[in-house]
């Protein structure tokens, strides 16, 4: 930074603050170094401004995470009646964080005849992938003429992330049979796909492809690998990866202990994080979620309240709605339920969904029909949402159920349907022979729906 101001005062002294290209090139320059506000100041002593100057502005606020400011300038370049250019599409879609700027500025790709442009396609890809709109960005990209790695990555990424690792894992491997050499981001979110559908065949031979040389330099790829192995039930595999890293940071302790509090290995999941204090990292609150969730998984009733009173006593960290939802867990889990009541009637936050759901199930698991009631009644006086969650009601009525009060479950399913609330259906998956198969609760539409349903009727 120190030379470009120099420069930028070389190019003043010699009266050439009005140079356009000079100018661009500075504005890219100071972009780049994250001092946009520098390249702002060029960019308003400038006249005559183009559309050049106007798309490395609003790149420049893209990259460096001022979205609201790059809508701003591109609108104001429309308003100064200059025409975008595909960079300028590109760039701006970048600075999008919803699918309405996104789908506003695919119109304005359709309408400059942008439409087939490769940066802006994958930028379009890019957009309704990281919004959800999953099916909008497989059309897009099913369309592009030219692709690379990154359109790829964008698309299974945006599959991995958005519940659809099937697909994730489908589209991984055409993009091998294609003869795209993968990434570190490709394999990132194909280990992802893999974690969430149980695919460990599939996970060992991307662990495979990837060698295990380059997986202990790369704290990235083997975090993803240990999640992966810890989602697929081998611990052991997971815990190989870990002792394997070189140099391990917060997130690959972060993971390992979610491995272990996933599979109910309590003390593992202590022993670790005491050991990870001892090299001096610095736990997150994400390393406290995983810690206090296997202390609710093993019944560590005093371990966690230790745990989570030295958060904030401790390591300044200041608990957030997870970590209470993680607490009311562990009360409620081993039958503390009037603390697990307090708990969160004291919280510093408003309790979410989940909190309340957990502390539900725990009514559910002990038979509490009181304590149900009087949660259900809470959030009815209240006048909160969640009430009105689907899942809520099929708690209450299972807790009726287990309580023998037939008459108060057939009330809440009569609830249910007058208020046109549907428990979304359960769904599973299965990797059978490299082939995932995903199985959904009522489903007629599996092509061996009838063998399925015969063989349940069978068993059962």
């Amino acid at each position: 930074l120190k030379y470009l101001d120099q420069l930028h005062g070389f190019i003043i002294r010699h009266g050439l603050e009005s140079h356009r290209t000079l100018n661009f090139k500075l504005q890219r320059s100071y972009s780049s170094l994250g001092h946009v506000e520098k390249s702002v100041v060029l960019f308003n002593h400038t006249r005559n401004r183009d559309i050049y100057l106007y798309s490395s502005l609003i790149h420049g606020h893209a990259i460096n995470g001022l979205l609201g400011d790059a809508l701003r300038f591109y609108v104001q370049m429309l308003g100064e009646y200059i025409e975008a250019n595909a960079f300028t599409i590109s760039g701006v879609l970048k600075a999008c964080s919803t699918l309405e700027s996104g789908a506003a500025l695919h119109c304005h790709a359709y309408k400059f005849g942008f439409q087939t442009n490769a940066y802006v396609t994958a930028s379009l890809v890019d957009v309704y992938a990281r919004g959800g709109n999953v099916v909008s960005a497989r059309m897009i990209f099913d369309r592009m003429e030219e692709r690379d790695v990154v359109s790829w990555n964008v698309m299974i990424d945006g599959y991995a992330q958005h519940g659809r690792p099937s697909e994730a894992l489908i589209l991984f491997r055409n993009m091998l049979k294609s003869r795209f050499r993968p990434n570190e981001a490709t394999m990132v979110a194909a280990l992802s796909a893999c974690g969430q559908v149980g695919s460990l065949e599939s996970g060992k031979w991307i662990h495979s492809y990837l060698g295990s040389t380059s997986c202990s330099g790369n704290a990235q790829l083997a975090t993803a690998l240990i999640d992966m192995y810890c989602k697929c039930g081998s611990i052991h595999d997971a815990r190989k990866v870990f002792d394997g890293i070189r140099n391990k940071d917060v997130v690959c302790y972060n993971a390992m202990m979610g491995g272990y509090s996933l599979h109910g290995q309590g003390e593992e999941a202590l022993n670790l994080f005491n050991q990870m204090l001892e090299t001096g990292l610095r736990p997150t609150d994400i390393t406290f979620i995983s810690v206090l969730n296997a202390c609710a998984h093993s019944g560590f009733i005093s371990e966690g309240q230790a745990l989570f009173s030295s958060m904030k006593d401790d390591h300044g960290i200041r608990p957030k709605v997870e970590h209470y939802g993680c607490m009311v867990h562990l009360l409620g889990k081993n039958g503390k339920l009037n603390q697990a009541w307090d708990m969160v009637m004291n919280m510093d936050t408003d309790p979410d969904s989940v909190v309340w759901v957990t502390l539900l199930d725990s009514c559910r698991l002990h038979k509490n029909v009181a304590m149900a009631e009087k949660v259900t009644e809470y959030l009815k006086h209240h006048r909160i949402a969640v009430a009105d969650d689907p899942g809520m009601h099929v708690l209450l009525s299972g807790i009726y159920a287990a309580a023998g009060m037939s008459d108060d479950v057939a009330e809440t399913r009569a609830k249910m349907k007058r208020a046109g609330l549907r428990k979304q259906p359960g769904c599973s998956c299965i990797d059978v022979n490299g082939v995932v198969e995903e199985f959904v609760a009522g489903d007629v539409k599996h092509p061996m729906s009838r063998e399925i349903y015969e063989t349940l009727d069978s068993i059962n």
